[in-house]
């Protein structure tokens, strides 16, 4: 008898309740049957146009909905997915399309390939019974029942057969193509909704960009529990606001934040007084190591719990949860126990280390990927033979990561094994971006590491191939933006926007620690003590202060006072960059998602006028002077800014 596939733990819900909601949409909900129908009418479509096992079906759609349904239908196809992330730079996206060799590709965005089509129905709707709404291509269309419906092309898949090729950062070179197979898909969603406690109820949310495999922790542990997977209308990240208020419309129960998102999203409610929507019974937060500090005050005030997760796409996502409650001791916050079919075992030098002693974290079971794209010599180093091991042929993946098991059993990330850091969720090689950025023949030495503060920017610091550009010593000078554009720009073709460093320093000498190593704290007081007059750096005059939030705000005017200043008081304080003018553009100067999250629940706690701002508003008002006028002379409705 054939092992269960994915697929069947999907049919089983659709038969017992086909009635209930399994995909939540902003125009509507979508029942297991409807999404059933149209998925089955997509399948045979792509099965026309040579879709099949061991062959990918390429997502490109410009919204989560129709890239959740393209995931399972390409499935029932008998294919794998793999998903182009819309964020790539356009060189990069080239790369992936080649490298993955789809045989037919679905999409509608700006980033899709020129071949890629949209299946009957994505653009008409799906009809109140299922059937697919608009006009019907003909091509590989496939079988009807006695409704007319289509029928699921007869293409059987095995276990082996590829589930999805998802791309790593490419941390240490270009994107490594990770290659999951259905048996591993389908024992990872069924182990996430069995530690979860996923039920028919529950709704979750889905905000991971799309191409990071979060995705998939998204969408299928629902999917295979008779929950429902609720999707917002497109890709761009949502605010801290409009996350709760999403949640809290769409009833959703379950979401999975980054750290940094969740940190954000903490402050935000500490800030108004308020808890987590009445629904949510649960965060999943991972990607970074967590603070102790946030971890208990959440548990202590949020009536949502917290999992706190870890994993890698090599693994199939994720591999360990911490679901309890944090002892008042911990220094650190663990990841918890493994899944399922996951294996966790820390080693050194090969060999198990005693409970509580350090040593590199290993994965084995049948979760691992089958390997990296078209890279054996990659799959070799990173899936090693488990000589410990009972099972003929087992591997284990080697992480890189440090940790230990505590007395609990709980696996404790302790850091990494080699100078990788984490950037935004992202794993990133530092050495990769410097060596980007000595290419320009104006740098003779550059370093590169996520700024201290928050970790959500990357620094640089460079060192002039010409002495005579070079500051004086101990002193670090701030790249103009005409400069640190200059710079970046190759490594923008090349880069995901994340791995592009956007505060750039200049320095006469990279400084060493008594250990040889460079002395990223030094450098980081350097970039500290590069101050200006902030008032003379503003054109503004001598700076008022004002408080809010218990919080001192450079260039906050008294009542009525005109509202730049205080928007250039806050684009420093959330930058980090005291020097910062009024027409400085905020994404030149270090800004992204999260910053901008940040920056907008500042500027609604000082200004009024800034009550419904959205994060799309920094994209039309980039600086200080336009946002503020747009403020300052309609507020954000009359100046176009979103609400």
């Amino acid at each position: 008898m054939d092992a269960p596939d994915v697929l069947d733990l999907w049919d089983l819900r659709v038969r017992h309740q086909p009635d209930a909601p399994a995909l939540v949409t902003p125009d509507r909900v979508l029942t297991r049957r409807s999404v059933d129908r149209l998925t089955d009418a997509w399948a045979a479509s792509l099965a026309g146009r040579g879709a099949g096992p061991g062959r990918l079906v390429g997502l490109a759609f410009a919204d989560p909905g129709r890239t959740v349904l393209g995931m399972l239908a390409a499935l029932k196809a008998g294919a794998g997915f793999t998903v182009l992330d819309d964020r790539l730079p356009a060189a990069a996206r080239d790369s992936l399309v080649r490298r993955t060799a789809a045989a037919v590709w679905l999409g509608d965005g700006a980033h899709a390939p020129a071949a890629a089509y949209v299946p009957a129905g994505a653009a008409g709707g799906v009809a109140d019974d299922g059937t697919a709404g608009g006009t019907a291509t003909g091509e590989g269309a496939g079988a009807a029942d006695a409704g007319g419906h289509p029928v699921r092309p007869p293409a059987r898949a095995a276990g082996h057969d590829v589930a999805y090729v998802l791309f790593t950062s490419g941390s240490t070179g270009q994107p490594k193509g990770t290659l999951i197979e259905r048996d591993s898909l389908r024992r990872f969603a069924a182990a996430v909704a069995e530690r979860l406690e996923l039920a028919a109820g529950d709704r979750w949310l889905q905000v991971a960009s799309l191409g990071f495999d979060v995705l998939i922790e998204e969408v299928f542990p629902a999917l295979v529990a008779g929950a429902a997977v609720v999707c917002r209308a497109d890709t761009g990240a949502l605010d801290a606001e409009e996350l709760h208020t999403m949640m809290a419309r769409t009833g959703t129960t379950v979401v999975e934040l980054s750290t940094q998102y969740w940190l954000e999203y903490a402050h935000w409610l500490d800030a108004r007084g308020l808890t987590t929507p009445a629904g949510l019974r649960l965060v999943v937060v991972g990607g970074e190591r967590m603070d102790p500090r946030p971890y208990r005050e959440w548990q202590a005030r949020q009536p949502a719990r917290l999992a706190h997760v870890y994993g890698l796409t090599e693994c199939t996502v994720s591999s360990t949860f911490y679901t309890g409650l944090l002892p008042a001791d911990a220094a650190e916050v663990p990841l918890g126990t493994p899944l399922r079919d996951v294996e966790i075992s820390v080693r050194r030098d090969g060999r198990p280390v005693p409970q509580g002693e350090s040593g590199e974290i290993h994965i084995g079971g049948p979760l691992l990927a089958r390997g990296f794209l078209d890279d054996d010599a990659a799959t070799a180093r990173r899936f090693v033979p488990d000589p410990l091991s009972a099972v003929p042929g087992a591997r284990v993946y080697t992480t890189g990561d440090l940790g230990r098991i505590d007395a609990d059993g709980n696996l404790v990330f302790l850091g990494r094994l080699d100078d990788q850091v984490k950037i935004r969720g992202h794993r990133l090689e530092p050495a990769r971006v410097e060596r980007a950025l000595c290419e320009d023949p104006a740098v003779e030495q550059a370093v590169v590491f996520p700024d201290p503060a928050t970790g959500t920017v990357l620094w640089a610091f460079t060192v002039p191939a010409d002495p005579e550009r070079a500051p004086l010593p101990g002193e670090a000078v701030r790249l103009t933006a005409a400069e640190r554009d200059a710079l970046v720009a190759p490594l923008e073709e090349q880069l995901p926007d994340w791995a592009v460093p956007r505060v750039l320093y200049r320095v006469s000498v990279l400084p060493k620690n008594p250990h040889g190593k460079i002395d990223k704290r030094r450098l980081s007081d350097w970039a500290t003590a590069t101050v200006t007059n902030p008032a003379a750096a503003a054109g503004t005059g001598t700076a008022a202060t004002g408080t809010g939030a218990g919080r001192t705000v450079p260039g906050a005017p008294g009542p009525g006072g005109e509202p730049l200043s205080t928007v250039l008081g806050l684009f420093r304080e959330v930058l980090g960059a005291p020097e910062l003018g009024p027409d400085d553009d905020f994404f030149e100067h270090g800004g992204q998602s999260l910053l901008a999250m940040r920056l907008l629940a500042r500027l609604r706690e000082f200004l009024p006028s800034a009550a419904g701002l959205r994060a799309s508003a920094l994209l039309r008002c980039p600086t200080p002077r336009l946002l503020a006028g747009a403020l300052a002379t309609a507020g954000p409705r009359e100046a176009g800014l979103p609400r």
